[in-house]
């Protein structure tokens, strides 16, 4: 069964529609691009797939024990959140919040989770360091962390590389595809960057005036 499938979807707000007729489902292990200008709709589908936004029609259904709350995501960074005073370990940690219910506090195995996730990026000298004193690079994958405390299945990606100079923006796909392959975890990445696209992506969805989807077969 599929991890995500969305059946006749209309999307929008305030009864503006963006996109419709939208019939498609993500499959464990795919990695997909979603491409677009501006305003067809992309974020609100991201949205509409973590269900902080009720679908204007049709209907998003998970499989394989997904569950909205197990779903990794990694938003667009504003100003703001560049500036946030807390630590490395603490903001990783911070990505198992959905799975505590009224516990006060991260058990130990949520806490070994959040420090391999930190070895895993290469951030283990950083742990205590305050995020806000990090480089766009280094907080990215800070941020890529804690998506992934969140889930062993699904990560969702809106546009993670902007702002990045080329040399880290490439470092960061490799990782990101390292995820895919190795850890076997779902990827759905909002981009801009068509040649990325291609080149990493398993399936990409083009939203426009006809949303469209083409599968990549990589050698």
């Amino acid at each position: 069964m599929a991890l995500i499938k969305c059946s006749d979807l209309t999307l929008g707000y305030e009864n503006i529609v963006l996109a419709e007729h939208l019939n498609l489902e993500v499959n464990s292990g795919e990695y997909w691009c979603i491409t677009g200008e501006n305003g067809t709709g992309k974020s609100t589908f991201m949205k509409t797939v973590l269900g902080l936004r009720k679908p204007l029609a049709g209907t998003i259904s998970y499989g394989d024990g997904l569950e909205k709350n197990n779903i990794g995501y990694l938003p667009q960074q504003m100003q703001y959140q560049k500036d946030f005073p807390a630590s490395v370990n603490e903001v990783v940690i911070s990505g198992f919040q959905g799975k505590t219910g009224l516990r006060p506090f991260y058990n130990k195995a949520e806490k070994e989770q959040a420090r391999r996730n930190i070895e895993k990026f290469g951030l283990a000298e950083l742990a205590d360091r305050c995020y806000r004193e990090l480089s766009g690079g280094q907080q990215q994958r800070v941020l890529l962390a804690r998506a992934l405390c969140a889930t062993g299945k699904v990560l969702l990606l809106d546009e993670p590389v902007t702002g990045l100079d080329p040399k880290v923006t490439e470092e960061f796909y490799e990782l990101i595809k390292k995820i895919n392959r190795e850890d076997n975890i779902t990827v759905i990445m909002i981009s801009h960057d068509l040649e990325a696209c291609r080149k990493y992506a398993t399936h990409v969805l083009n939203f426009g005036e006809k949303i469209t989807t083409e599968e990549i077969k990589h050698d």
